[in-house]
């Protein structure tokens, strides 16, 4: 299935978190996990539209790997595979 976002949404594919505490303890499956803030950017809509009814451009594309904040974007599950959409303004960086 293909995801098209619209608007000024950004489809993202979280980044899977460490496995490890910061002080290297080895966290198990069950342990209790802080909600990813990067991830990959798959695909982004055309951008906000104004009342005048042009657009204004994303900043961030297509392959670019953000930085968002915690709890803004929305959790999706697509064939057993979980992704995340979120409006341009969630993103708080992109990491180079």
């Amino acid at each position: 299935m293909k995801i098209k976002p619209l608007s000024d949404h950004i489809l993202i594919e979280p980044m899977a978190q460490e496995e490890r505490s910061k002080t290297g303890i080895i966290l198990p499956e069950t342990a209790d996990k802080e909600k990813p803030e990067q991830g990959k950017v798959l695909a982004v809509g055309p951008g906000r539209k104004l009342p005048s009814g042009k657009y204004i451009p994303m900043e961030v594309k297509k392959g670019d790997t953000v930085l968002f904040t915690k709890y803004g974007p929305n959790e999706i599950k697509i064939d057993d595979k979980e992704y995340l959409i979120a409006r341009e303004e969630d993103v708080l960086a992109i990491l180079e």
